[in-house]
């Protein structure tokens, strides 16, 4: 499975905000989008999750333009997590549970039962499972978004910001959960980030968007002190620690 975008253009009111993007993901592939605040990075994936429509180019999943979906096979083939989820006055466990609607027909079936519990198992929430979702912080509501998501088991799974109410412990969970089930499910995923050592942990292939193009793409070796500087105008150093990179502001 592929996702690839081509020639990918969108505006408000006018004006554009993402021109000519293009790039692909395979199975496999954990890939960050990288770039300042109001660059397009939420835009970008809202188009890809057709919450929003392109009004150019093409969006295409196993081959198939997602132009032509319906939404249920929409939902089986892309997940998406934004900033920040709303739930309904349910439990913890229902609103995992939610996370298998595109498959179920009549009734959750003993196999949705078991996928929505072992994500909650997966992400150390079944203590939660009966609570209320509005009880919960909102740390731990992005931890049941994310497992809502995981449970819908998508060929892609897209994550605005997922770490960015979560505590460092939290944080570093997240991504290897995520990382792990990518590899072992034969997922892809697609995570906007603002901090690049955590995206640098989480990713093997990035994305950089500078004035609503891409600036570049590829592996850890496009993340350099000059690329940095021209898309976040900061100056840092670039060092090697434990087998990888670590960026430092200076």
């Amino acid at each position: 499975m592929k996702l690839e975008v081509q020639g990918l253009c969108f505006g408000y009111s006018g004006r554009r905000v993402l021109n000519n993007i293009s790039f692909s993901v395979a199975s496999g592939d954990c890939a960050a989008i990288l770039g300042t605040n109001g660059v397009g990075k939420s835009t970008l994936l809202k188009c890809l999750n057709r919450i929003l429509r392109c009004q150019e180019g093409r969006i295409c999943i196993g081959g198939a333009d997602i132009r032509g979906l319906d939404g249920n096979e929409l939902a089986r083939r892309i997940g998406y997590v934004a900033q920040t989820s709303r739930f309904a006055d349910t439990t913890v466990f229902d609103a995992v549970l939610l996370g298998r609607k595109p498959y179920i027909k009549w009734d959750a079936t003993r196999r949705d039962l078991e996928l929505a519990q072992g994500v909650l198992e997966r992400l150390s929430l079944s203590e939660y499972a009966m609570r209320s979702v509005n009880e919960l912080s909102g740390g731990e509501m992005q931890k049941v978004a994310i497992a809502r998501a995981l449970a819908q088991q998508p060929d892609v799974l897209l994550f605005d910001e997922p770490t960015s109410n979560l505590d460092l412990k939290n944080q570093l969970e997240v991504i290897r959960i995520i990382r792990e089930i990518v590899r072992e499910s034969d997922m892809a995923a697609i995570v906007t980030m603002h901090d690049l050592n955590l995206a640098l942990r989480f990713a093997g292939k990035f994305i950089m968007l500078r004035n609503g193009e891409i600036y570049a793409a590829g592996g850890p070796e496009i993340l350099t002190a000059e690329s940095i500087r021209d898309v976040y105008g900061v100056d840092v150093a670039i060092e090697a620690y434990g087998g990888s990179k670590v960026v430092i502001p200076r």
